[in-house]
């Protein structure tokens, strides 16, 4: 009986089954995707989702612990400098699965295994929180007043040569005044009329 024995055996041994796994992990965390066949997909997600929230710990404990399982120094260092930080303010489902059909030789269901919103480049982009919502208007003051005077200070140079050179090319223009024709009485009379009517 399985009784609480969860997880798929994938036709293999238990030592194969659990090297085969570590290999997959390791591959996605290098490669930030990897494409398989969809149950072991599913339990290479187990086992990626687990070292990743593992590694956001950060401590040596951890390190040791994800180290069991991969047994590579290299991957281990991407993991925990350049993908755990990533996923600091993720509580959780850092991986997904794409489904990409079946395959031609043997129609096994195939799947793409990937990092959920990693950015190659490894920049940090966090989530803002409402303490960090609260502080962030205050330096935004301080940079918009700075920004401001820059902008003060480049309008006034680009000003006084501008006001010289437009009063040197301009000519002055005769305006000729020009009268508005006059009502006659009556048409007065009569809108006066009309306004006091209600």
């Amino acid at each position: 009986m399985r009784h609480r024995k969860d997880g798929r055996k994938l036709g293999r041994t238990a030592s194969h089954r659990k090297a085969m796994l570590a290999n997959m992990a390791a591959n996605l965390f290098l490669h930030k995707q990897i494409r398989t066949t969809h149950p072991k997909a599913l339990e290479a997600r187990r086992l990626a989702e687990t070292l990743i929230t593992k590694a956001k710990k950060g401590d040596l404990h951890s390190r040791r612990m994800v180290l069991k399982v991969i047994p590579h120094q290299d991957v281990v260092k991407i993991l925990f400098d350049e993908i755990a930080p990533q996923y600091a303010d993720r509580v959780g489902g850092y991986t997904r699965i794409i489904k990409l059909g079946q395959r031609k030789n043997d129609a096994a269901h195939v799947s793409i295994l990937s990092l959920v919103d990693f950015d190659p480049s490894g920049e940090v982009t966090k989530t803002k929180t409402k303490a960090k919502a609260k502080k962030a208007p205050a330096a935004s003051k301080a940079v918009k007043a700075e920004v401001e005077e820059a902008v003060e200070v480049a309008t006034e140079e680009i000003a006084e040569p501008a006001a010289e050179v437009m009063a040197e090319e301009v000519p002055e223009v005769a305006v000729e005044e020009v009268e508005a024709p006059e009502a006659s009485a009556e048409e007065a009379e009569e809108s006066e009329a009309e306004s006091k009517t209600p």
